[in-house]
C-alpha cells in the first residue's frame, strides 16, 4: 500500500481529510454533509461506545430510546432552546410521494401534508421532557437516570468528516432530580466521567471548565465542558454536560410531590459526546505516516506479519505465528495474524502503519533460527528484536507504555501551547501561534462578541480549577477577577 498523505505542515486540513479516507475510517456519502463510517472507523467508535457505556452504567444510568421525530409544538416550548437550534433544524412536512404526471421521477404529494410538522431531532431534550411528564408524579419516581445512543441531524453548511457533519452519532444523557444540588452533582459527575475517559482511554489531556453565557448550551443554566487542543493549535470541544435547572421541567410542566406533600418542579441535566471524538483522536496523535491509535481504543492492538519467500517457509512460520497469536489472544490482546498471500510484507507494513496499529510483529526464517521476532512500535517507529518466549509479557508491557507515552507527549504539547498574556497586542500574537491563550476578560457578552469578531477566537472555557486573580480585560481595560482560556477552534 502506497501512502499519499499531504504533510501536516503543508496543509493540516487536507492531511486530515486524506487520512480519514485513506485509513478506511469514513467517506463522504451521496447525501450532502453526511458521512459513511466504514467498518474500521466504526470499530474504533465501538471501542469508544463500549467503554463509555460501561462507565455510564457503573454510575447508575440505564439506556433507553426516544423517537427521531419531534413535534414542532414540543420544540417551541423552551424559548432559548428554539433560538439555539432553529437554524440547524431539518423539518418533515409531508409523508408521501407520487409519480410525476409531467415526466419521470416522483414529486411530493401535496394532499399528504402533515397536520403538525416534525423536527428531525438535533437533540432530544424536548421529546424526553414531554415523556418525563408521564413518568414523574412523586419523589419516589426520582431520580431518572437515562441515556440513549442515537443519531441526530443538524443542518451544517460547512462539513468535515467526523468533526462536523449534518448527521452524526452520539449519546445523550437526560436526568431528572428532586433537588438543585443533586442535578448539579450529576452534571459535574458526568463531566468527570468524560474527562477521565478521554484522558485514560484516548490518551488526550483535557481542561475541565464551564462555558461563558454566549457559549452555553441553549436552555441550560450552566454548561460544563472538556476542552482539548489539536496539533495545529486549534481547540476542540470533546464533551459537554449541562445543568438545565428547572427550565425544561417548567416548559413541559414536569412536577413531583415531595415528602411533605408539596408539588415542585424537578431539576434536570443533559450531557453528551459524539463521533467528533473520532476527529479528536485522529488529530491529537497521528502523523504524516498515518493514524496513531492508543492501544486501549485500537481495534487491532497487535498485527503479526510473516516474511517468507516460498510456501515451505510460510508453513514453518505459520506454526510459530499461530502460537504467538493464540498466546496473545488468551491474555485479552486484540491481535491479528495476517498471512494473506495476495500482498507482500512491505505492502502490509504500510497498511497497518497507515491504520495506526500500535504494535507490529514481523517474523521470518532468520528470526526462527534465532528464536526471536521483530517488534515495531507505531508511535515512535522504533524496532526491537525480542526473544519469542519473552514476547507475551513484553507486548503487554509495551502496550501499556505506548498508552502512557502518547498521553504524556500530547500533554507536553498542550502545556507548551498555553500562553499567558496581559495586553491586546500579546493576545493577538499568541493566537497566531496557536494554542490556548489565558487572558483576563471583563465578563460581558458584548466584549466576548467583539473579541470573536476581531480575531475569530472564542472563550473555550473558564477552567474549574481557576485561581482568582485581579487584572484588567485585554480589550476594554475593565476590571477582571480571573483569567479565561481563548482559542480558535473547530
Amino acid at each position: 500500500m502506497a501512502k499519499n498523505l499531504t504533510p501536516r505542515k503543508n496543509d493540516y486540513s487536507r492531511w486530515y481529510n486524506e487520512l480519514v479516507v485513506q485509513a478506511d475510517l469514513a467517506d463522504n456519502s451521496g447525501v450532502r454533509g453526511c458521512m459513511i463510517i466504514k467498518p474500521y472507523g466504526f470499530a474504533i467508535w465501538e471501542e469508544i461506545q463500549s467503554e463509555l457505556d460501561y462507565r455510564f452504567k457503573e454510575t447508575g444510568h440505564v439506556n433507553a430510546y426516544f423517537p427521531l421525530f419531534i413535534p414542532k409544538s414540543h420544540f417551541s416550548k423552551e424559548a432559548d432552546h428554539v433560538e439555539g437550534f432553529a437554524k440547524e433544524c431539518a423539518i418533515v412536512t409531508h409523508y408521501r410521494l407520487k409519480n410525476n404526471p409531467n415526466g419521470p421521477g416522483v414529486i411530493v404529494d401535496e394532499t399528504a401534508k402533515l397536520e403538525e410538522e416534525l423536527i428531525v431531532r438535533p437533540t432530544s431534550e424536548t421529546i424526553i421532557w414531554n415523556t418525563y411528564k408521564n413518568w414523574v408524579q412523586s419523589y419516589r419516581d426520582l431520580p431518572i437516570l437515562v441515556n440513549q445512543w442515537a443519531n441526530v441531524v443538524r443542518w451544517e453548511m460547512r462539513t468535515r468528516l467526523f468533526l462536523r457533519t449534518s448527521e452524526f452519532l452520539w449519546q445523550e444523557g437526560h436526568t431528572a432530580h428532586a433537588t438543585e444540588g443533586e442535578a448539579v452533582s450529576e452534571a459535574r459527575q458526568m463531566l468527570d466521567v468524560y474527562g477521565d475517559f478521554v484522558e485514560d482511554h484516548m490518551a488526550i489531556p483535557v481542561i475541565r471548565g464551564t462555558k461563558s453565557a454566549n457559549e452555553r448550551f441553549a436552555g441550560a443554566l450552566e454548561t460544563y465542558c472538556i476542552e482539548t487542543l489539536m496539533q495545529d493549535g486549534k481547540a476542540l470541544q470533546a464533551g459537554t454536560s449541562h445543568f438545565l435547572g428547572q427550565n425544561f421541567a417548567k416548559a413541559f410542566d414536569v412536577k413531583f410531590q415531595d415528602k411533605s406533600g408539596q408539588m415542585k418542579y424537578v431539576w434536570g441535566t443533559s450531557w453528551g459526546v459524539s463521533t467528533r471524538l473520532m476527529g479528536a483522536l485522529i488529530m491529537t496523535h497521528s502523523d504524516d505516516n498515518g493514524l496513531v491509535l492508543p492501544p486501549k481504543l485500537a481495534p487491532i492492538q497487535v498485527v503479526i506479519i510473516p516474511i517468507y519467500r516460498n510456501n515451505d517457509e510460510l508453513m514453518e512460520l505459520d506454526k510459530v505465528a499461530e502460537k504467538i497469536f493464540s498466546t496473545l489472544k488468551n491474555i485479552d490482546i486484540r491481535v491479528k495474524y495476517d498471512n494473506r498471500d495476495t500482498y507482500k510484507p512491505g505492502w502490509k507494513f504500510n497498511e497497518y502503519e497507515l491504520k495506526g496499529v500500535p504494535i507490529r510483529i514481523a517474523i521470518g526464517p532468520r528470526d526462527l533460527e534465532k528464536g526471536t521476532a521483530e517488534v515495531a512500535r507505531r508511535d515512535t517507529l522504533s524496532k526491537e528484536s525480542v526473544v519469542l518466549e519473552n514476547l507475551p509479557k513484553y507486548i503487554e508491557e509495551l502496550l501499556s507504555t505506548i498508552q502512557k507515552d502518547l498521553f504524556q507527549k500530547a500533554k507536553e504539547s498542550r502545556d507548551s501551547s498555553i500562553h499567558i498574556v496581559d495586553t491586546w497586542d500579546s493576545f493577538e500574537l499568541a493566537l497566531d501561534k496557536g494554542g490556548f491563550v489565558s487572558a483576563h476578560w471583563d465578563g460581558t457578552s458584548e466584549t466576548e462578541d467583539r473579541i470573536k469578531n476581531k480575531t475569530k477566537a472564542t472563550i473555550r472555557c473558564i477552567p474549574i480549577d481557576n485561581k482568582k486573580e485581579d487584572g484588567v480585560c485585554i480589550l476594554t481595560g475593565d476590571q477582571s477577577k480571573e483569567r479565561v482560556l481563548f482559542a480558535r477552534a473547530y
